[in-house]
């Protein structure tokens, strides 16, 4: 069975000391569901070179709107000595300009997932275009709020406007107490999680912890994993291969151990890689 799976959002190159990775949150979702990818490039050299990675990648470009007056995004990126990025992100470049199409409408009605974060809303027009394919979405609709904050570019209003969108919250333990203080939330682990689906209605919660492994948390049930070992090249979009495995396994009605154990071993892969637009094994591979 096939999805329509849309990731919305930051398109970007990120600069490695190695060269230059396609990424962007919503991007590295899109291609590890083989999604639907909306974003926005310049008309420039680095958006060319984009659209040529996308076609190599067979990336669906139908969405990726082309601006005439501001630069593709590109992001400095630093690795410490475990692998870990570090990013600079430049303001005022394409994708904070997405705009909102009666194309664009047209595909949220047909959507069974999206992904979409923090970081694409820092901008009034592509915060109002994101928000508002969300709520165009049908009832049933997976809608993954990857919370991912980066630098100064999330506050109170984009959070709490986003969790009230979402169905599933994925979030790491270095940002569950953030948005816990952000939020007035208190308590151990558990309670804010549990607080965060009381109050936003979320029909699941998905807790990150790198090598530690994760927590599904639903109000029925938990699952708990200690994730894998492997070898680290780079820990960038790890997280966002997780929410991609952590999709297709909700849109396959797989029981949340299953999902957790495969989404874990999908991230612990792209670790030991470089980049976040691995090809997977055969035996990793979930869509």
């Amino acid at each position: 069975m096939s999805y329509t799976i849309v990731g919305i959002g930051e398109l970007l190159w990120d600069m490695l000391p190695s060269g230059k990775q396609l990424g962007g949150a919503p991007a590295n979702f899109a291609y590890h569901t083989n999604g639907i990818l909306v974003s926005a490039i310049g008309n420039d050299e680095l958006g060319k070179e984009i659209l040529t990675k996308l076609d190599s990648l067979s990336l669906n470009k139908d969405y990726i709107h082309i601006n005439q007056n501001k630069a593709t995004s590109k992001v400095s990126v630093e690795l410490d000595d475990e692998g870990k990025a570090s990013y600079i992100i430049h303001e005022d470049i394409a994708w904070d300009f997405i705009p909102n199409t009666s194309k664009l409408m047209a595909l949220a009605k047909t959507a069974d997932a999206v992904g979409f974060g923090s970081l694409a809303q820092r901008s009034t027009m592509s915060h109002n275009t994101i928000q508002a394919f969300i709520e165009a979405t049908p009832t049933d609709t997976l809608r993954i709020f990857d919370i991912n904050l980066r630098q100064s570019y999330y506050n109170k209003e984009i959070i709490e406007s986003s969790l009230k969108l979402a169905n599933i919250l994925k979030i790491n333990d270095e940002e569950l107490p953030i948005v816990a203080n952000m939020l007035a939330l208190s308590g151990d682990e558990k309670t804010i999680l549990q607080s965060l689906s009381n109050q936003y209605g979320l029909n699941l919660i998905a807790l990150t912890k790198g090598d530690k492994g994760s927590i599904l948390y639903t109000k029925q049930q938990s699952s708990i994993h200690k994730g894998y070992p492997t070898t680290i090249e780079d820990t960038i979009g790890a997280g966002d291969s997780f929410t991609a495995a952590l999709t297709i396994g909700l849109l396959k009605q797989h029981d949340l151990d299953t999902i957790n154990d495969h989404a874990n071993r999908v991230a612990a892969f792209i670790c030991s890689q470089k980049g976040a637009t691995a090809k997977l094994p055969p035996q990793l591979d979930f869509s």
